[in-house]
């Protein structure tokens, strides 16, 4: 901790600067978005967690795309940043461009600033347009929340609606073992392995004014890709932690080389 945490802050400051600067003149966000890549890739490098990435020869280059993606840890930002070689954008809420530098900086290269509650469809056409013609692409994490356990929450729809309204196609991306790098409501960190699986592109029907059924439809078809290779993980880790468990309540001495979820 004595050397993790400085040596993070200085190139998180240092990389800050650089993007922030940068935007001013690039405003499509590329150096912004390279910066941000190159954070990610020091943070898991510096951490020791290293990445493998499956399925990347699903998906065109260049092209624009929605990436959906499970949520278990603070981690899965880098690990996706650094993982895919994609100008990843995402949607955040409008609170945040009042912010002195960051909702400016946000808004000049490229991210999407929604608000939730009066949402403006002819921005999103607007903002969508931007996107195809800067060939830039938006990272979604429909759960909402990270997931303690390993196994998938809820799907919301708000994220997939605007994927619907602006007729882009969905990636469904399902991220694989980071919540043992970095577990929820814990700020220490573990080397470790993720693996991001890009499954087939799913492409939903143009249709600006979807319904609630048809959102609630498309949410669930992209949790059900997602889920299998995330929750056969978290089945898999589910055992050692009941074993362990058992160990310890039996008073087995062997129970301290068991694992804890």
């Amino acid at each position: 901790m004595f050397w993790l945490i400085p040596t993070i802050a200085v190139y998180t400051i240092v990389l800050g600067i650089l993007s922030i600067t940068s935007s001013f003149v690039d405003r499509r966000g590329y150096f912004a978005h390279g910066c941000a890549r190159a954070w990610s890739w020091l943070i898991l490098a510096t951490t020791g967690v290293e990445v493998t990435v499956d399925g990347l020869d699903r998906i065109a280059r260049g092209k624009t795309y929605v990436f959906v993606a499970n949520h278990q840890s603070i981690y899965d930002i880098p690990v996706l940043f650094w993982s895919l070689p994609f100008q990843l954008r995402i949607i955040a809420k409008e609170s945040l461009g009042r912010f002195p530098m960051l909702g400016p900086h946000l808004k000049r290269t490229g991210h999407m600033l929604v608000d939730r509650s009066h949402p403006d469809r002819s921005g999103i056409f607007g903002w969508a347009a931007r996107l195809t013609a800067n060939g830039l692409s938006l990272i979604i994490f429909p759960e909402g929340t990270r997931s303690r356990t390993g196994h998938l929450g809820k799907f919301k729809g708000g994220s997939i609606m605007l994927a619907m309204q602006a007729g882009l196609p969905l990636v469904p991306i399902s991220v694989v073992g980071s919540r043992h790098v970095m577990k929820k409501g814990e700020l220490t960190t573990k080397p470790g392995h993720v693996r991001v699986i890009v499954h087939d592109p799913i492409v939903p029907p143009a249709n600006p004014h979807p319904s609630t059924a048809d959102v609630r439809a498309l949410a669930n078809q992209v949790r059900e890709v997602i889920r299998p290779a995330v929750e056969a993980e978290a089945s898999r880790s589910r055992p050692e932690a009941v074993t362990a468990t058992s160990r310890r309540s039996s008073g087995d001495p062997g129970a301290k080389a068991g694992t804890s979820d």
